[in-house]
Order: C-alpha cells, then sequence, then structure tokens
C-alpha cells in the first residue's frame, strides 16, 4: 500500500512537473513573439474599401513570418477585431485586445473617428497609433501627442500637393487668380479638414473657393452637383468617404461636369471611388501617398511565400489595390519600427511599449531601404523626429484610366512651411483644452 501510494504520489508530481514544463514552454513561446491587434472594417457600408486594406496588412504580416521568420526570429501574432468602422465597436476591440498576448505595443485604429476616441487611452496606457493619413492631422506636432504618428503624410500636406499640380495645370500660382475651385465634402470633421489650407490658398492667390458641404452617406447629391455646375469651376476638390465617392463622380458627369478637373483627396482615391461609377470615372484624378498597382518586387515575394501557400487572407481580389497596397505599407511601417526597436535594445525578443515608442519616435526608412523591402515607389521614405510625427509628407496624384490607377506625377513634397505651424497651433490649442504638457524637444 506505501509502495502504491508512494508510486501515485511521484507520478502526480512527475504530471504536475510536465504540466509546469509545458507552461513554461507555452510561456517561452509566446515570448517569442510580437503581438499585433488588427482593427478591421470587413464588413459594414465602407466594406468595401476595409477589406483591401485588412488583407495587404495581414498578407505582409504573413510573409514576414514565412519568408523572414519573424524579425530576427521573433514571429508576429496578428488578431483581427471587427469595427464595422463605428466608433464604439473599435474602442470595445482595443480594451478586449490590448493586454493580450503579452500585450499590444501598437496600433492602427484605421478610422478618424476611432483615433480620435483611442487617443487618450493609447496615451494612458503607452500604446503607440500609428495613423496613416487619417486621423488628427496636428498629431504630426510631435510635443503634444508624442505617441501618435502621422506616417507617411496628412490631409494637410497632401491638399498642398494638389494646389501644387493644379498650379502647375494653370502655368503658375499666379493664374490662380480669378479662378473658381470647389471643395465638395463629406459634412464631417473629416471633410472639413482640408479647409484651412484651402482658405489659405484662396485669399493667398485670389481664386473663388465654392466650400459645397454633402450630408452623408452621399446618396443623393444631384441638388449640390446643380449648384457646381452653376458656378462652372475650374477644378474641384472632392473629399468624400464611401458610397459618396462614386455617387459624385458619376452625378457629376451626368451634368456635362469634367471629372478630369476633379481631384479627389486620400481617401476618394481607392478602387471604390471610380469602378462603381463605372465609365464614368474615366479621367477622373486623386490624391495618394503610395505607388498604385502591384508592378512592385515585393508582389513577387508575396506570391511565392503566400499566395502559393495558400496563406492569403483574402480571396485574392484584392491584390494591387489601393486599399491592399496601403495594408500592405501600414504594416511595413510598423515592421520597420519594430526591427529599429530591436536594434536598439535587444535583438531576437519581442520589443516593449516604451522601446516600440521609443523607435517610432526616430523612425528612419530611407528610399535605399523602401528598395531593400521590394516596395520602392510603392512605400514613400520615412524619417521622424521628435518635433516632426509626419516626416517628409509627400504624396503624388493618380488619374483613373477606366479600368486601372495610372501615375500621373512622382512624388512631391508638400508644403510645410505652411502646414507645420498650423500643425503647431492647432496642437498647442488641443494641449491646452485637454490640459497636456508638451514634451520638450531639444
Amino acid at each position: 500500500m506505501k509502495t502504491t501510494m508512494l508510486r501515485k504520489a511521484a507520478l502526480m508530481g512527475l504530471s504536475a512537473c510536465i504540466g509546469l514544463t509545458g507552461a513554461i514552454s507555452a510561456q517561452a513561446q509566446e515570448a517569442k513573439e510580437q503581438y499585433l491587434p488588427s482593427l478591421v472594417y470587413r464588413t459594414g457600408p465602407f466594406a468595401p474599401s476595409g477589406i483591401g486594406f485588412a488583407d495587404g496588412f495581414a498578407d505582409y504580416v504573413t510573409l514576414i513570418n514565412e519568408r523572414d521568420g519573424g524579425i530576427n526570429g521573433v514571429k508576429i501574432r496578428l488578431e483581427e477585431c471587427e469595427t464595422g468602422y463605428a466608433n464604439d465597436r473599435g474602442v470595445e476591440c482595443y480594451e478586449r485586445l490590448k493586454d493580450r498576448h503579452g500585450g499590444a505595443t501598437v496600433v492602427a485604429p484605421l478610422s478618424t473617428g476611432i483615433t480620435y476616441a483611442l487617443i487618450p487611452r493609447t496615451r494612458a496606457d503607452g500604446i503607440t497609433m500609428s495613423t496613416m493619413g487619417y486621423g488628427r492631422a496636428d498629431a504630426a506636432y510631435g510635443p503634444v501627442l508624442d505617441n501618435v504618428f502621422m506616417v507617411p503624410t496628412t490631409y494637410w500636406s497632401s491638399t498642398t500637393v494638389v494646389m501644387d499640380y493644379i498650379a502647375e495645370q494653370e502655368g503658375g500660382w499666379e493664374n490662380l487668380k480669378g479662378k473658381d475651385i470647389v471643395h465638395a465634402y463629406h459634412d464631417s470633421a473629416y471633410g472639413k479638414e482640408p479647409l484651412g489650407v484651402l482658405r489659405h490658398y484662396a485669399e493667398k492667390y485670389g481664386f473663388t473657393l465654392h466650400e459645397m458641404p454633402i450630408s452623408p452617406p452621399g446618396v443623393e447629391q444631384r441638388t449640390v452637383w446643380t449648384q457646381v455646375r452653376r458656378i462652372k469651376p475650374d477644378w474641384i476638390s472632392l473629399f468624400g468617404w464611401g458610397v459618396m465617392n462614386p455617387t459624385a463622380i458619376r452625378t457629376a458627369s451626368s451634368m456635362g461636369i469634367d471629372v478630369s478637373r476633379m481631384i479627389g483627396g486620400i481617401y476618394a482615391a481607392q478602387d471604390d471611388a471610380v469602378k462603381p461609377a463605372g465609365e464614368d470615372a474615366k479621367g477622373y484624378k486623386a490624391v495618394t501617398f503610395h505607388g498604385p498597382g502591384a508592378d512592385y518586387p515585393i508582389y513577387q515575394d508575396l506570391k511565392k511565400h503566400v499566395y502559393d501557400k495558400d496563406l492569403a487572407a483574402g480571396s485574392g481580389d484584392a491584390k494591387g489595390t489601393i486599399a491592399y497596397n496601403r495594408g500592405l505599407i501600414n504594416a511595413g511601417y510598423i515592421v520597420e519600427a519594430w526591427r529599429q526597436a530591436q536594434e536598439m535594445s535587444e535583438k531576437g525578443r519581442p520589443s516593449t511599449r516604451e522601446e516600440t515608442l521609443k523607435a517610432w519616435q526616430s523612425l528612419d526608412i530611407p528610399e535605399a531601404r523602401t528598395k531593400e523591402l521590394g516596395m520602392g515607389g510603392l512605400m514613400p521614405p520615412v524619417h521622424i523626429t521628435c518635433l516632426d510625427h509626419e516626416g517628409p509628407g509627400m504624396a503624388l496624384i493618380q488619374q483613373w484610366n477606366g479600368e486601372a490607377w495610372e501615375q500621373v506625377t512622382e512624388f512631391r513634397k508638400p508644403n510645410k512651411d505652411l502646414v507645420f505651424p498650423m500643425y503647431k497651433a492647432s496642437a498647442e490649442a488641443y494641449a491646452k483644452q485637454e490640459g497636456i504638457t508638451p514634451k520638450s524637444c531639444d
């Protein structure tokens, strides 16, 4: 009996030891992973934009894991959470995921509204926010929101690129005097974002700016475009979102308005803005912060390591689209920041929240590095400082030829002499309102 009891005790001890060893192994394995929550909107009214982005984002992470074995051996654990592009669901996703699997160190909200809602939460949690071309433009002024990054451009910077292009087409800034430019926009904080920049140019160069708000979702716009037709504008800036974009293009074209004189903002530059409009969209232009199409070396690597292995996140129909490419480069910036965080601390170990933030605050991805990543011409180079959380802020103009986007210009530098003081003034006003003490960048 005694022998039997001892044997049972030994077996129980062995089982406990094995269980403990298994737990330790699981923890050790998890410790070798860098956790990345992915807030997506694959459902809801804006899903046509969200699906492509989510696919590109996930496929880039899969590429890093499959081709490279992770970042210096640290694999990325991606976990999606569906927001439906709703602010409350975005906050719920963030709170549910932020402390899972060792803790999130960075989050990409993928929505201006969700970004606004998460700013105080991420600041309290020490989590970096990557708000690529959306969110608070004044977050580009680093001393106030030191954990928020506008890489690679903002609504304001991209609007200066649009105006630079318009001036060039008119033969010089002096020729804008007496012209009529319409800003047709989603009647929300998003649509109003470029107004400060446009009003500045209108006053400085003597053109008339016609501000034309469109009530969301924007399925009925004939009244607005009837007014635009009466104005006979020289140029039209379209700052739409979702169904508003193809409806605007289709309605304007049906009224005889030349859509080649219409230039969409960053989120009127995706495929879902033009394809539903059919032939009416041919010639339409838009500003964007990355190259269009799939003619980049990274797509060869994606085919070999992701698509051919049946590891792609989606059905495959989003490859090369604007939304998909945005997902690729957004994940690319995040991965490069983690790579630089390891360089600054310890290779082969997941980066902490503090290390991740420190890396973002000095993120440097020169053009040569974008080429090494297979994304030369697709991903604009970036250089972040304590003071400037946008970097070069470059953008380009593209045009829809009826079947695909064609790049009309090379990447252009924005008018930072104009927008940076605007960032600073707006950010400092926000800091005063919220009781934030700006960080010293000395």
